[in-house]
């Protein structure tokens, strides 16, 4: 086994740590001022410091980390070079660079391009679109000139099990007609968000597993209503453009915004889903050691019954337990990187699954414990601590709740002794 990261990753961490101290730490405050109007004015713009520091990003290089070259379709491959599609990172290789970004999460993923859903739907299009779907969508996210959001969850179903997606996708002629709901749609209420992918159902007397497709659908589309911003734990969560319940009252799109073939949407959602998940991990891992400096730093400034919080048992007790955690996480985080690799991601997918169910929970533990040695400042808004605990709180249903991953889990361990 090999623990450490290979020279192009080293050379990598070097230069998005360097722009990251230059870069985006200092204008974290700028960004928090900046999201603070725009709560008091209910705008849903992504602040102008985002696009500033994106455009720095860009300008070094430092832009679309996230495509793995063992994707469905390799970065070299298609219509475009591998400079304009991507780093040409392994998932591996990519693991550390997204943890680095997970320290500023606000603004480090979505000033490199590498932030979600963006991510997962350049992936969707890049790995199941047409030529003509990747050059009107691909390469305009893949330039951070737009962005995008992937609608699946619905208020009416649980959504937990994809199959149950109950809106409509009919086809009419040369167009599919969608009528239906969703909501926790992230990214939508940001008005660079131009495209959907939307899932809903073609056929619903199909076997269970077919009745879905996935379908693109422009922002500006007549029929398509943005109805509300939804908040996180009382957060309003518009640095990346919020979450947003939307109404789709005959929306008419061509038959060509299909993406695959009818019938492939839960296949697709299945693809998606499974870089994603290690994605948010990665960047989690990040949060969490930024938690941890964060208490170590509280624990040493602050006095209680005559003595440093730092020398109160039970602080270290917290500060112990949190490295002990974070350090067998990571590693889990990197063999799932390695066998999405090695093996692709369907041989990972108990890895896969592992990861999503022990991140969160332990990542939120963690910022449990920051939270309880900043004392009332850890539940306000002079910290990020109560901002992170809500987002990773928020993991534990993204992508699939904790239950359904550790039924699927079981039922696989379980098999391996029938």
């Amino acid at each position: 086994m090999h623990f450490g990261y290979d020279e192009k990753t080293q050379d990598l961490l070097a230069q998005v740590g360097s722009f990251m101290d230059e870069h985006v730490y200092p204008l974290e405050g700028t960004l928090h001022g900046q999201l603070a109007e725009r709560v008091k004015n209910d705008d849903w713009t992504v602040p102008p410091v985002v696009g500033e520091v994106r455009a720095k990003a860009k300008d070094a290089g430092l832009w679309n980390f996230f495509l793995p070259v063992n994707s469905h379709h390799g970065p070299q491959e298609g219509p475009w070079s591998a400079a304009e599609v991507g780093a040409g990172l392994t998932n591996l290789q990519y693991a550390p660079i997204a943890e680095l970004t997970g320290r500023s999460i606000q603004l480090a993923p979505a000033a490199f391009n590498c932030a979600a859903p963006d991510t997962g739907n350049m992936e969707v299009l890049h790995a199941f679109g047409t030529d003509e779907q990747k050059e009107r969508y691909l390469r305009p996210l893949l330039d951070g000139t737009i962005r995008s959001a992937f609608a699946m969850t619905e208020p009416d179903v649980a959504s937990s099990d994809a199959t149950n997606i109950g809106l409509s996708i009919v086809r009419d002629g040369d167009d599919y007609v969608i009528n239906g709901r969703k909501w926790w749609i992230t990214g939508a209420m940001n008005p660079d968000c131009q495209v959907f992918i939307v899932m809903g159902k073609t056929d619903p007397d199909a076997e269970r597993h077919r009745q879905q497709s996935m379908i693109l659908v422009d922002r500006d589309t007549p029929g398509l209503e943005i109805i509300r911003g939804m908040h996180v734990f009382g957060f309003h969560d518009r640095d990346h453009g919020g979450h947003a319940e939307i109404a789709f009252h005959d929306v008419r799109v061509p038959a060509t915004n299909l993406v695959g073939g009818e019938g492939d949407g839960f296949a697709i959602a299945q693809a998606r889903l499974g870089p994603g998940r290690i994605h948010h991990c990665m960047r989690s891992l990040g949060i969490a050691e930024r938690a941890i400096e964060m208490m170590c730093q509280r624990a040493t400034g602050r006095v209680a019954f005559g003595k440093p919080l730092s020398d109160q048992g039970v602080v270290r007790d917290w500060i112990a337990e949190a490295r002990v955690r974070v350090e067998q996480l990571r590693l889990l985080v990197l063999k799932t990187a390695w066998l999405m690799d090695t093996v692709g991601n369907r041989g990972a997918h108990t890895e896969i699954q592992a990861i999503k169910i022990a991140t969160p929970q332990t990542v939120e533990w963690i910022l449990d414990k920051a939270i309880q040695t900043h004392g009332a400042g850890g539940i306000g808004q002079d910290f990020p601590l109560a901002e992170w605990w809500a987002g990773m709180r928020t993991l534990r249903f993204a992508d699939g709740p904790d239950e359904v991953h550790k039924n699927s889990l079981a039922r696989a361990e379980i098999r391996k002794h029938r």
